[in-house]
């Protein structure tokens, strides 16, 4: 059976007055609800400059975290994850529009990992992102939809120019800024021992994958490499919040599909 451990924690920074970041996620109550429908977790940071960011990021964590808990068992999460995250869009953009005369602007990030047997589902908008440590390395899992990757993405300006640009923080893509949402969603094998990496881009504009890496080797605590990550976050920048999510996998259930349906592997 799947069977994780993680930790969250989350910092506003040394020099904002609040925090805009929200996290949440869903962990099964049985191991027959482990199997059937899986683990969630989700980040979001509300969009500086944006009118209540703070309530962005909570709307959409908690509408994605709460479909999520409530949806059809049946259905694969391939396809459940990103719908959530169009719902969870569609709550802050319309909440937006009623929020006074005129509407508000409000807009976020999101990031979400749900794990089921042996696979993990990213689905995200924005610029949090997910990474998967494995035997000492991090990888990311997601591409920020800002205006310097997309030009790093066509060619136009190279990795290192992109992550200098004055068009780094510009995003090209998030939560609330319309009706509808494009929706990245990727699927990954899991293995025992592998460390999933969700964080605001408060924390990875400070640190580099390597510090990840290095914070969460040799099976130490979750809650000592989270408070470990953010401290040096801050050492080394600290003007923004900064989010983050640790989810170790401890065991999994490999199974393969036939037919639309999921059967173990011995």
């Amino acid at each position: 059976m799947l069977d994780l451990e993680f930790f969250q924690f989350t910092d506003p920074g040394l020099e904002r007055d609040h925090n805009e970041d929200y996290l949440g996620y869903f962990a099964p109550g049985s191991p027959d609800e482990a199997r059937s429908l899986g683990w969630l977790f989700a980040l979001a940071d509300g969009v500086g400059g944006h009118d209540r960011g703070e309530v962005a990021s909570r709307i959409a964590v908690e509408t994605l975290v709460e479909g999520f808990r409530n949806a059809n068992k049946s259905d694969i999460l391939t396809s459940v994850l990103p719908k959530l995250l169009q719902a969870s869009n569609a709550q802050v953009y319309e909440t937006a529009i009623h929020t006074g005369p005129g509407g508000s602007n409000m807009a976020t990030t999101l990031v979400a990992c749900a794990l089921r047997y042996d696979r993990a589902i990213v689905a995200h908008a924005g610029d949090s992102r997910c990474y998967l440590i494995r035997q000492g390395y991090a990888a990311s899992l997601t591409r920020d939809h800002t205006m310097a990757s997309e030009q790093h993405r066509l060619g136009l300006i190279t990795a290192s120019e992109a992550k200098t640009s004055n068009t780094s923080h510009i995003l090209s893509r998030c939560l609330g800024s319309g009706m509808f949402l494009n929706v990245d969603t990727s699927e990954h094998q899991i293995f025992p021992g592998d460390v999933l990496v969700q964080c605001s881009d408060g924390l990875h504009h400070s640190i580099e994958p390597e510090d990840m890496a290095r914070a969460v080797s040799a099976n130490r605590p979750l809650n000592e490499a989270a408070r470990e990550l953010i401290s040096l976050a801050n050492q080394r920048d600290g003007s923004d919040n900064m989010s983050v999510q640790l989810i170790r996998v401890k065991s999994v259930e490999r199974v393969g599909m036939y037919r639309g349906r999921h059967y173990k592997l011995h």
